[in-house]
């Protein structure tokens, strides 16, 4: 397999945390090359360029697609920037694996999924929940009638907030306008949801801010008073045709919950899907029950398999380093990524639709859509 030439956009600490990319990459040699790094701060690129042996180090974009041999690029900018930087990053003619969301506005969302396919280009979009093997043996499940039709699903993401952890960085801009939880943390739960049961067609909510000011407990910032102006409290509920619903929450209020990740209900039994492995401990990662003795005992059972089972620990050991595996499987082999751009861009517009059903009060069409169907993964 011909390794995949990456340079990597943003020096933040997505970079270099240790869930995150770089410190990852050690799994990837054989797939994956880690060229150059770009960042407008060039003394923190420099110092990730040393800490990660990359050779090559720039101070823009526009330098690094023009001089370093690369022919994908990983966008970790700032939310506000990931559109114009992914279509540049696509008009040099470079794959591209971008960090959620994939745009701020559909428009965007929509020229990069354009641009990629007139120019024949691979796009995947984080986050990379779809490709752990718990999201998919759900999205199996389910889509294969295990628990009949489906009624409705309860989706859980959200957390306390970074404001109330002892978090490495300054926080602030986690609870201002432009970013908040339904960026943060939602488009997790509706990357999972729509990934297991397919494309929402309504999208209704309420949103609001619960507390005008966030006092950060813990870190180097410890005792700060951040000004909140982003919606904090979000709650989505989606339409997926034919009477089925799903409930997701997109907060910075939950401070602890034993409840499973994600349940869908179905008419002939259900699934839980519980938090990831390092979070669960003897939890299993997905729990099925059937109503029907003839599909096997009824009651809850933990389906798994030796190989997906290989597949939880490969996932554990790249962590968020999955996308860029994941991209170099599907540029090396043409697959059609599950981590689609068709599928980032409708997670956008069901976040974009929510906080216009939260202003106005009522339920929103959804234009967007994408293909749900397992593919060879």
């Amino acid at each position: 397999m011909e390794q995949l030439q990456l340079g990597i956009l943003g020096a933040g600490m997505i970079a270099s945390v240790d869930y995150g990319y770089l410190p990852n990459f050690g799994h990837l040699r054989h797939k994956v090359e880690v060229t150059a790094i770009a960042d407008t701060n060039v003394d923190a690129a420099e110092q990730v360029a040393r800490k990660f042996n990359i050779p090559h180090v720039y101070d823009g974009l526009e330098q690094m697609l023009a001089d370093a041999p690369l022919n994908a690029v990983l966008n970790l900018t700032p939310i506000p920037v990931h559109a114009q930087t992914s279509l540049a990053i696509l008009r040099a003619g470079k794959h591209l694996a971008s960090e959620k969301p994939l745009a701020t506005r559909l428009e965007d969302a929509t020229a990069i999924v354009e641009l990629a396919d007139e120019r024949g280009l691979t796009v995947v979009c984080a986050p990379p929940h779809m490709l752990y093997p718990s999201r998919r043996q759900a999205r199996d499940l389910v889509q294969s009638g295990a628990i009949g039709k489906v009624a409705f699903a309860r989706v859980r993401s959200s957390h306390n907030g970074p404001a109330a952890r002892a978090w490495p960085a300054d926080p602030t801009w986690f609870y201002q306008k432009g970013s908040g939880p339904l960026y943060d943390m939602g488009v997790y739960g509706l990357h999972e949801i729509t990934g297991i049961l397919g494309p929402a067609t309504r999208v209704s909510a309420f949103s609001g801010i619960t507390e005008p000011t966030r006092t950060v407990r813990g870190g180097p910032f410890d005792q700060m008073s951040i000004e909140v102006t982003a919606d904090d409290n979000t709650l989505l509920m989606l339409d997926f045709g034919e009477s089925t619903f799903a409930f997701i929450d997109a907060t910075f209020n939950v401070s602890a919950s034993k409840g499973p990740k994600i349940e869908v209900f179905g008419r002939a039994g259900a699934v839980n899907v519980n938090m990831d492995w390092s979070e669960i401990g003897d939890m299993p990662p997905i729990e099925l029950f059937r109503e029907d003795s003839a599909l096997g005992p009824a009651g809850w059972s933990a389906p798994t398999t030796h190989e997906l089972d290989a597949e939880r620990h490969t996932v554990d050991a790249l962590q968020q380093a999955l996308v860029i595996d994941h991209l170099a499987e599907c540029v090396a082999t043409g697959t059609a990524p599950v981590l689609s751009a068709q599928h980032a861009r409708h997670v956008l517009e069901i976040m974009l639709k929510a906080q216009e059903s939260a202003r106005t009060g009522r339920a929103m069409e959804l234009t967007t859509s994408f293909d749900s169907r397992p593919v060879h993964e």
